[in-house]
């Protein structure tokens, strides 16, 4: 079966103990950007199919976070970014829904 998908560091060798045979490469940068944009693409579908599911959040945020080491994020400075956008527009904890904006 082909995949041409990203894959966790330590699939290969859970598939080697399926007594199966993995063939990976190494992606370069480029590819990489690629893959993970694919990935949280994939992440995010798989939780809005199981909304309830801790764990499909929980690969989301593995994906936020290779994305955030692969572009050299500062997690403290995304932390800041946040809460100065929350305290200037808000959060969503009032579950507010605009309708429409009349002139």
């Amino acid at each position: 079966m082909k995949y041409n998908k990203l894959i966790r560091d330590k699939i290969p060798e859970v598939i080697e103990k399926n007594k199966q045979k993995p063939i990976i490469h190494i992606a370069d940068d480029e590819e990489y950007w690629e893959k993970l944009k694919e990935k949280l693409n994939e992440e995010v579908n798989e939780f809005l199919e199981d909304c309830d599911s801790e764990k499909e959040i929980t690969d989301i945020l593995e994906v936020i976070d290779a994305i955030c080491k692969f572009k050299n994020f500062d997690k403290d400075k995304i932390k800041k970014l946040k809460e100065e956008k929350a305290k200037e527009k808000g959060s969503f904890d009032k579950k507010i829904i605009l309708d429409e904006v009349k002139d």
